[in-house]
This record gives structure tokens, C-alpha cells and sequence, in this order.
């Protein structure tokens, strides 16, 4: 660092005769003035001409700033150096402009001009910093100024630029509203842009200023979802919270009819060149074909969505993966939802304020979604230096996902919960054990009988938690439980808390005629101390008195008298009215008796009982992720999340319109089966590319890349085909020589075709006719499968020659697994006609083996269901057959095998009513009547796991009891089996190596 005379500075921490004294701060990492108030120096050192003094006075006020210190009176000396022609001095003045242009308006006016000239600096830093400082002047006079700004720099070549231009939309939004029409036209052009820098920006502009114009996103909406993975983390967020928004206006709700869920394959987005052939009225008659029960089809849009933000699930940033799990929860099936609980619980690792964001979520999510959390039980449980607040939230998830099966480990959890030192923590606790026991009927004597051992505990805040759940609990089946009534009066002497006393004078009042002796008793001690009790308390006793004077009146009438004389005189009104009108309705007078005869009716009249519901329950109608459903109240700002609608829009809406030059006629077409896959006209006419891309500004440059693209992507083509032709030599003579032909006619068409059309000319020729027509007959869904490298198009065996084609099934397809027809005439293409013919030779039939009528595999181990014991004699083993459920294909198929090892028949053997996590069914058996003593039965029941190893939890019932019991398949038994010949599985092993 360079520094003139006077400003020389020591290292060893003296200053010369009239030099300020500089410290070095090692906490900035800066040098400052002993002094902060002195900023003398720091204006002499800006009125100097050496930049070097300059920068290194820039560098000390922007990290006086950074620490928080006032530097506003430095304006006039700082604002004087906005024309400097130091860059590095200029972008620190900016800097400091932006902080102090709002307070300083007159002073930062005198310098438009000078921002004006910044606008058309060469550097895009300078450029992009004067138009955030002009943005920053909030002055209305220079509204017109900062439009034109605006304009100009939504032009600019840099995208930094474009994006600072995107910034300053909102602010001059807020400035004049009156400049809306304008600004919408400066955001429909930023969203047209290609870049993601300038993404999030502008998408963040536009729901500032224009939210309701949905239109203006319509076509931009597949660029915007293909360009969200490569947005910067913030801009993701804005974008996908955007979306979500619009996917809830533009497509119908995909949990309308679950059941039957058929996914369209997306040809209508990444459609082919034989489905533009065939034109729209081919597309009516498919639609007719459809069968009428399947009403439901998802827009490819809508599955572009889901599947281009599912793998943001894995960001580093904790507002992203929120943000896609919003946008699953609201949008997506629900088979689908379940991938964003594995995202969720890996946050819950993160720092306090992150865990309780999503905690407040998942809570939510667990209400109506609880079968997807239920595997991560255990990330919910409480550590012990989790802050107060997490751990009522892990309680409330916990709360939400106890279930018939899981209830005895959550009890033991709130068991040793309450041990704990934190008293609001155990209080909560309490709560959960009560919500447990009116959810779970089957606890609720257990949670009962827990709850009434609290109730000699040393904590009184413990005792009087627990009086007030008992109170509740005991509303459900009060006559059941007359000794604990008895047991909770006698706890009024000792206990202190006034909501734990009024709960037991509210239960001592409702069911006094099943302690008749006892609730005179406490009436009488609480006369006594009514003066010093609080006001909720004195409210009790007075209904206490007048409950028990309509029961009981010979032995309370004066009692009452007495405690209703001294509320008369009470010093808060309402207990002073409340006591009156006890009085006028109890005793009978000559102008109240024909209300006194209703008094009964009134006071003694049966109560429902209580429903403890989690807080949650009502905060899914605000958007997950907002700060709206943190607070559970409506933020300024907030936009309500729209309904589905009820009638699909026109998805042509987000169509880009594809120029004239790049359709192509019918013999093109036919031309275009005889080329590569990869081609020079597909890169340039693909219906991908002209979905989301400019026709206009780049097509020249889209036909260049790809011609170089196609001829590069060909020329390897051929090279994979040559060497997959050389592995398979020796297996046969046919395909030696089918392979030699081929080699030849390859080598022809090079010779034949020009230098410019090379590599689209080497082509799938050098195959025979066989692969040809399979390629020609392919479907639309298939060739999008098949966009992978050439080895994977290998030539079809001669033997296949005359089968029909036939829609290959891969072990990749589970989803959409249906087994493959069986042709009475000829046999799928799947099984080879060689190994048919083998297998025919081992049957006694003279028809040709079909790949579904194969037996399913002997010998698979038996797995325990049920044992003899727990079922009290009745033993039940399951088994998986290897084959599709005869019901529902997307169900695999379990053998149930029932013995009866007792001295009784069981009777009414049958399958309860599941609770089954999401996306998981069950296809009960039909109900076995009776099982002798000695005999056993084997029933077959489908159950579709939806893809996923998490257990199935059924009840198996009988006449007289229920046994709950779960199946947890295995991967393996969820495959598929896929029928091929031996030369087919060793091209398919060959093709493992990652060629």
C-alpha cells in the first residue's frame, strides 16, 4: 500500500507529528481510527488525488459499515468521487451510495448525471452499480429517468446487468404504481431470457409487481422448469414457490380419483415425428379408445414439474429442498409424496432455526399425511439438548404418527419424557399421552392409570397437568372410573394451581352422583377458602353449589346460600353476575319459578366429550413453507393458495409456436427412418429444443451445432455397432455373414454420401430388414426410451423375424408393469422362438410356450405371519408366488397358509380394516368360514406395495379376536420376471460394462 508523506504509516504503532492514529483492528482484518467520530481524516484522504489514498479510504468507511458504525456524513466527500476513474474506487463509492442514497436524496440528485454516464460504462460491475443506485433515490422526479434505465438495461448484453434490472423493478413498483403497464412489458421481456442468472430475478419481479398474470408465464413455463436446476439457490426458491402457485390454476388435482391414476405418457411435449403425421383427428380416436373409467390423465406440464424438481430434494440448501417439498405436498399424487420425508428428516440435522421450520411443517404434513413419516419415527425422537421449542415440536410429530402398531414404543418415549427437568417440556408431554389415549382407544385404560400415578408426584405442576388430561379423559367413560373421581378430590387440599383445581371441581360437579358423600365435603372446604381462590376457581364452586343443591339439596341448600352471599359481593363482575343468576335460576321466586323449572335442563344437561386435536390440524390451508403458516396467521403480502380448478385450461397455451422452414413433408419423413437416430434434422426441428428456444435468434446457430452434434454422435454410433457386430462373431454362420453384408453396404454408403453429409449417412442400413421394421413400428413411448447410445439398438435375432413386435418389458419398468398378453397363435417376441421350441420338448402340449404361462418358482421359503402361540392355536405362514396378482397386475400376489393346532374350530376367518401407509393396498381374501381343529387352508391375497420395502400392517380377525400382523417384502419378490433367450441375456450383461 502506497500513502503519501503526511499519511505515513508507523508498524510499530506511533504516528508522526499531525498524523492521525491508525490501530490495526484484528477483528475486521482493517485499519481504523482509534477514533470512529473523526472522519476528518478519512475526507482528507478522499480530497486527495492519489487513488491509492482513495481505495484505502473506500476501504475503511464500507467496513465502518460492515460494522454496523454511522458514516452518513461522509456523503458529500464520498458522492464527490463517483466520477473517479479508478474502477476499484468507483465500485466501493457505488457501494456506498446504495447504503445512504435514501437518506441523502438532495446530495445523491446533484450526481444523476454522473449515474447516467455510469449506465454506459464498459464494465459491466459499473454499469449494473449505477443503476442500483438510482433505483435506490427514492425520489419521485426521477421516476422517468429510472424507467428508461430500466428499459436500457433489460437490453443490456450482460446478465448481470439484466438481473440488477430485474431488481430494480420492484422498487420502482413501489415508488409509482402508475408505472405498472410499463414495468410488465420490461418483466415479459426478462422472462423471455435464456439465462439463469436473470431467472429468479425477474420471476421475483413479476410476483411483486404483476402476480394475477398468469399468461405471461405460459410460455415460459418448460423453459423456467428445465432452467431450475442450474438457478441459483435463491432464485429456485422464488421460481418453485411461483410455480407451485401456477400448477394449481392450470392442472386438475391428481388426488380427484387416486384409484385410477393413469400417468399419459408425454408424446404431447416430446411427441415424434409419426405422431405429427398423423395429425389431431388420429388423437380424438386414440381419445375414444381410452376406456371411460379412467378418467384422470396427468398433463406431461405437470409431470415436467414433479420430475424436474425432485432432484433439488438433495440441495445443500435447506429453503430449496422446502420449497420442493411444498411444491410435492400440494401438487403431487400421492404414491409420489413420500420421497420428501427423507429429504425433511435429513434437515432435521441442521441448526436449531432450521429444525424448527421444518418441524413446523412436518407437523402439519404428519396430520393428513402420516403414513410417509412413519418409517423415520425414531428421527423424531427427543434428544436432550434440543432448545424447548424443538422438543414440543418432535412431541406434537410424535403425537401425530402414533399408531395401533407403533403406540407401545411412543408410550415408553413420553414415559421417560417426563422425567425430565424441563416442566413446559413435561407438561406437553402430558398432553401428547392424553391426545394418544383419545386417538388409540385400546391405551386409553393404560395412559388412564399412568396419568393417576403422576398425580403423587413432587411436582405440582406435573399433578395439575395431569388432573387437567384426567378431566378429559374421564368425560369419555366417566361411569367406569368413579374411584379416581374419588381420588382427585381428595388432591384439593394439596394442590395449588387454579386451573387443576377448577378442572376437579368441574368433574366432583358433573358426576357428583357417583361421589355423593365426598362432593358435599369439598363444597363445604371450599366455602371456606372461596374469598382467597382465584376467579376461575370461584367459578366452579358456584357451579359446584348449584349442581349439587339440584341433587342434593338437604344437605347443601345452605352452603349454596352461603358461597352464592359471597360472590354477590365479589369484586370482579362477572362473578357477581354469574351469582345472580344462579340464585334467579335455582331458587324458586314468584317471578323466576317458571325458569327455575328448568334448571336441570340447564346445569345438569350431558356435556359431549372433548376432542384434543392437534394445533396443526387447520394450518394446511396456508402454504407450506410461508411465513403465514409459521405464525398461523395471514402475513402481509401473502398470496392464498389457489384451488384446483375443476375443468382442465388449454394446454396449448404453453405450446411455442415452431417456424414453417423446420416441418417436414411426408417423404421427408420416410427419409429421415432411414437415418441415424441422432440426425441433422432432428437437432434442428426436435421438438424439444423448439419448445423452450427462440426460433428466430438461433437458428442458425441451432443448425450448426447440430450438424456437428449429429455427424459426431453418428460416426460413434457406427463404431459401437462395428464392435457389438465383432463380440457376437462365432456364435452362428447366419450372423457372421448377415454381419460380413453389412460391413459392405456400410462401407458403400461412405463412399457414396458427400463430406458435409458423412456422419448422418452411416445408419442403421447395416443391420437387416428385421431391425428395420421393428425401428418403423416403434411407439412414441419407445423411442423415447431409446435415446441411448447405439448399443443399445442391437440387431433383432434372425429367429425373430416373422414375430410381431412386441412392447419389450425391462426390469426398469415397475411402475407401469403389466404382464405381457398371451397370443393364442404365436409367441410374444420377449421369448426367443429356439427356447420355446426347447422348452415345448419338456411339455406334453403341442401349443407354444407363452412366458406367462410358466409356473412360478418351486420351493420358496415359507416366512412366519402369525405364530402359534400368540394366535392362540391358529399358526399362519405366507409365501411370495413370483407372479402378478390375479385381480390387479400392479399387485404381487401372496400366498396366506392358515393351521388350526387347537382343540377348537376357528371360525370367521377374515382380513380387518387396514391402515396402510400412503400408496400402499391390500386386495383382501375372501373370508374362510371355519377352520376345523387339524386343518389347514391356503388363501391368495394381492398387495401393492407402490415399489417400496415398507411393511403392510393388516388385522387378521376371527369371530373373537384380532391379531395385528405386517408383511415387509423383500426387494427381490418386487421384480418382475423379464423372459428371455440366452444370446439376449448375455447382449444385456455385455451391456452393463458402462459402454
Amino acid at each position: 500500500m502506497s500513502a503519501a508523506p503526511a499519511y505515513s504509516e508507523d508498524k510499530g504503532g506511533s504516528a508522526g507529528p499531525g498524523e492521525p492514529e491508525y490501530g490495526h483492528d484484528p477483528a475486521s482484518g482493517g485499519i481504523f481510527s482509534s477514533d470512529y467520530k473523526r472522519h476528518d481524516d478519512l475526507k482528507e484522504m478522499l480530497d486527495t488525488n492519489k487513488d491509492s489514498l482513495k481505495l484505502e479510504a473506500m476501504k475503511r468507511i464500507v467496513a465502518m459499515i460492515a460494522r454496523g458504525k454511522n458514516a452518513s456524513d461522509l456523503f458529500p466527500a464520498v458522492v464527490k468521487n463517483v466520477a473517479c476513474k479508478n474502477i476499484e474506487v468507483k465500485k466501493l463509492v457505488y457501494v456506498y451510495l446504495v447504503r445512504y442514497a435514501e437518506e441523502q436524496q438532495d446530495l445523491a440528485l446533484l450526481s444523476i448525471s454522473t449515474f447516467q454516464r455510469g449506465l454506459k460504462d464498459p464494465n459491466q460491475l459499473i454499469r449494473a452499480s449505477a443503476l442500483r443506485v438510482l433505483s435506490s433515490i427514492r425520489v419521485p422526479i426521477i421516476v422517468p429517468i429510472m424507467m428508461l434505465a430500466i428499459k436500457e438495461a433489460a437490453s443490456d448484453m450482460s446478465p448481470y446487468v439484466r438481473k440488477t434490472a430485474a431488481h430494480a423493478i420492484p422498487k420502482l413498483y413501489s415508488l409509482d404504481s402508475d408505472q405498472k403497464d410499463q414495468l410488465i412489458e420490461v418483466i415479459e421481456k426478462l422472462l423471455a431470457d435464456k439465462t439463469t442468472l436473470v431467472a429468479g430475478s425477474v420471476v421475483m419481479a413479476f410476483e411483486e409487481v404483476c402476480p394475477e398474470r398468469i399468461d405471461l408465464i405460459h410460455k415460459n413455463y418448460r423453459k423456467l422448469c428445465n432452467l431450475l436446476i442450474d438457478v441459483e439457490e435463491w432464485g429456485q426458491v422464488v421460481i418453485i414457490s411461483m410455480l407451485t402457485r401456477y400448477a394449481r390454476t392450470q392442472f386438475l388435482s391428481p388426488t380427484q380419483n387416486e384409484s385410477l391414476l393413469e400417468e399419459n405418457p408425454e408424446k404431447a411435449f416430446y411427441g415424434s415425428e409419426e405422431d405429427e403425421a398423423k395429425g389431431p383427428g388420429s388423437e380424438e380416436a386414440a381419445a375414444t379408445t381410452l376406456p371411460a373409467r379412467k378418467p384422470y390423465v396427468m398433463d406431461p406440464d405437470h409431470r415436467l414439474l414433479l420430475r424436474n424438481t425432485k432432484p433439488l430434494l438433495q440441495s445443500r440448501s435447506a429453503a430449496v429442498v422446502m420449497a420442493v417439498a411444498q411444491l410435492y405436498f400440494h401438487l403431487a399424487p400421492k404414491a409420489e409424496v413420500g420421497v420428501i420425508a427423507k429429504a425433511l428428516v435429513r434437515l432435521l440435522r441442521s441448526h436449531s432455526e432450521v429444525q424448527y421450520v421444518v418441524l413446523q411443517n412436518v407437523a402439519t404434513m404428519s396430520i393428513k399425511r402420516r403414513g410417509m413419516f412413519e418409517p423415520y419415527l425414531k428421527s423424531f425422537y427427543i434428544r436432550s439438548t434440543d432448545p424447548t421449542q424443538i422438543k414440543v415440536l418432535k412431541l406434537e410429530v410424535l403425537t401425530n404418527l402414533a399408531n395401533e402398531t407403533n403406540i407401545p414404543t411412543v408410550l415408553r418415549e413420553f414415559q421417560t419424557y417426563i422425567r425430565s427437568m424441563d416442566k413446559d417440556f413435561v407438561a406437553a408431554t402430558i398432553q401428547a399421552i392424553g391426545r394418544c389415549a383419545t386417538n388409540i382407544g385400546r391405551v386409553r385404560d393404560t395412559c388412564l392409570n399412568g396419568l393417576v400415578q403422576l398425580l403423587s408426584n413432587r411436582d405440582e405442576l406435573v399433578v395439575a397437568e395431569s388432573v387437567v388430561v384426567i378431566k378429559k379423559l374421564l368425560q369419555m367413560q366417566p361411569a367406569q372410573h368413579g374411584e379416581i373421581i374419588k381420588h382427585l378430590a381428595k388432591l384439593t387440599d394439596n394442590i395449588q394451581v387454579p386451573m387443576a383445581r377448577a378442572s376437579i371441581l368441574w368433574l366432583i360437579g358433573e358426576y357428583c352422583e357417583h361421589v355423593p358423600r365426598i362432593a358435599p365435603d369439598v363444597l363445604r372446604k371450599m366455602a371456606k377458602s372461596f374469598t382467597a381462590e382465584e376467579d376461575i376457581v370461584k367459578l366452579q364452586v358456584i357451579n359446584l353449589a348449584a349442581k349439587l343443591y339440584l341433587t342434593n339439596s338437604k344437605q347443601t341448600k345452605l352452603l349454596t346460600q352461603y358461597v352464592l352471599s359471597l360472590a354477590k359481593y365479589d369484586q370482579n363482575y362477572d362473578i357477581r353476575d354469574r351469582a345472580r343468576f344462579t340464585r334467579q335460576l335455582i331458587v324458586p321466586s314468584e317471578q323466576g319459578g317458571a325458569l327455575s323449572r328448568h334448571a336441570k335442563k340447564l346445569f345438569l344437561a350431558p356435556k359431549p366429550a372433548p376432542v384434543l386435536e392437534s394445533s396443526f390440524k387447520d394450518r394446511d390451508h396456508f402454504q407450506l413453507g410461508s411465513l403465514s403458516h409459521l405464525l398461523n396467521a395471514k402475513a402481509t403480502g401473502y398470496q392464498e393458495l389457489p384451488d384446483w380448478p375443476e375443468e382442465a385450461p388449454d394446454p396449448s397455451v404453453r405450446n411455442v409456436e415452431v417456424p414453417e422452414w423446420t416441418k417436414c413433408s411426408s417423404r421427408e419423413k420416410r427419409k429421415e427412418k432411414e437415418k441415424p437416430f441422432y440426425s441433422d434434422s432432428e437437432g434442428e426441428s426436435g421438438p424439444t429444443e423448439s419448445a423452450d428456444s427462440d426460433p428466430e435468434s438461433e437458428s442458425e446457430s441451432d443448425s450448426k451445432s447440430s450438424s456437428a452434434s449429429g455427424s459426431g454422435e453418428s460416426s460413434s454410433e457406427s463404431d459401437n455397432e462395428d464392435q457389438d457386430e465383432d463380440e457376437e462373431k462365432g456364435r452362428s454362420s447366419e450372423s457372421e455373414q448377415s454381419e460380413e453384408e453389412g460391413k459392405k453396404r456400410q462401407m458403400k454408403k461412405r463412399k457414396k454420401v458427400p463430406e458435409g453429409q458423412g456422419g448422418g449417412s452411416s445408419s442403421d442400413e447395416g443391420s437387416d430388414s428385421s431391425s428395420s421394421s421393428s425401428e418403423s413400428e416403434m411407439t412414441p413411448e419407445t423411442e423415447e426410451e431409446q435415446v441411448e447410445p447405439a448399443s443399445w439398438r442391437k440387431k433383432a435375432p434372425p429367429s425373430s423375424k416373422s414375430a410381431p413386435a412386441a412392447k419389450e418389458i425391462s426390469l426398469l419398468d415397475l411402475e407401469d408393469f403389466t404382464p405381457p398378453s398371451i397370443q393364442p397363435v404365436s409367441p410374444p417376441a420377449a421369448v426367443s422362438t429356439s427356447l420355446a421350441a426347447d422348452l415345448e420338448g419338456l411339455t406334453l402340449t403341442d401349443s407354444p410356450l407363452a412366458p406367462s404361462l410358466l409356473s412360478p418358482v418351486s420351493g420358496v421359503r415359507k416366512q412366519e405371519l402369525l405364530h402359534r402361540v400368540a394366535g392362540e392355536g391358529l399358526a399362519v405362514d405366507y409365501t411370495f408366488s413370483r407372479q402378478p396378482f390375479a385381480g390387479d397386475p400392479h399387485m404381487v400376489s401372496v400366498h396366506i397358509h392358515f393351521s388350526n393346532s387347537s382343540d377348537t374350530p376357528i371360525k370367521g376367518l377374515h382380513v380387518g380394516t387396514p391402515k396402510l401407509p400412503a400408496g400402499i393396498s391390500i386386495q383382501e381374501f375372501p373370508e374362510i368360514e371355519s377352520l376345523a381343529p387339524g386343518e389347514s387352508a391356503t388363501a391368495v391375497m394381492g398387495i401393492n406395495f407402490c415399489d417400496s420395502t415398507q411393511a403392510a400392517n393388516f388385522q387378521l380377525c376371527t369371530q373373537t379376536r384380532q391379531f395385528y400382523v405386517s408383511i415387509q417384502p423383500p426387494v427381490g419378490e418386487l421384480m418382475a420376471p423379464v423372459f428371455m433367450s440366452e444370446n439376449e441375456f448375455k447382449k444385456e450383461q455385455g451391456l452393463q460394462g458402462g459402454r
